[in-house]
């Protein structure tokens, strides 16, 4: 069994409760959340932090993820100590991606330089591209609305408004669900991706 972790007690927990390896999901990570054991998004770390004192505080493989779209991020995450990493967001150009054109075309955009946690799309925290949505509903702080309908009820509540700008063409409402290291994403068959991010292990 493989499972998240946002924090060193959440890896604690996963081995004592027999995970075969911990997921260090750093914070730049795309997507929802592995947060469990509280609802304090502060105590999440970034990969480069979280990586090492999670690899330290357990005994079984930990495998790194989040902020990880290269080479270069492999070789670091190998270099921390991760057995293996997990790679989300790089993949979401690539042709056997089912990414829709209006989520590519914000990958592509310099748009994708700015991403938040938000839960105005499901009720739960989420990092994606930093759209209207997220703006107009976020208080206090980009893309977060402590009024928001729990999980997942947001969702539908939502529905209405992004099948109406995705009609026209927009992506206003639409949950852009990708990771801080976006902008490093590159249109390319996941093969080739594949063999590009494994050239930074080093055997």
């Amino acid at each position: 069994m493989l499972a998240s972790a946002t924090t060193v007690d959440e890896a604690r927990w996963l081995e004592a409760h027999g995970a075969d390896a911990v997921i260090a999901q750093g914070l730049e990570a795309g997507g929802h959340r592995g947060h469990f054991l509280s609802d304090d998004l502060s105590l999440q770390l970034g990969t480069c932090a979280l990586l090492p004192q999670v690899v330290r505080a357990v005994r079984v493989p930990v495998i790194a993820a989040g902020g990880i779209a290269d080479a270069a991020g492999v070789a670091a995450a190998q270099a921390l100590g991760a057995a293996a990493v997990q790679v989300g967001t790089a993949y979401l150009l690539c042709p056997e991606a089912q990414t829709s054109p209006l989520h590519r075309q914000a990958l592509q955009s310099d748009a994708a330089h700015h991403t938040a946690l938000t839960n105005v799309f499901t009720g739960r925290p989420a990092r994606g591209i930093v759209n209207r949505a997220m703006r107009a509903l976020g208080q206090g702080s980009v893309g977060w609305c402590p009024v928001a309908p729990a999980f997942p009820l947001a969702a539908s509540a939502m529905a209405p408004l992004r099948s109406a700008a995705e009609q026209a063409g927009r992506s206003d409402f639409t949950p852009l669900w990708a990771g801080q290291a976006a902008p490093l994403c590159r249109p390319m068959p996941a093969g080739e991706l594949t063999r590009a991010l494994a050239s930074g292990w080093r055997a």
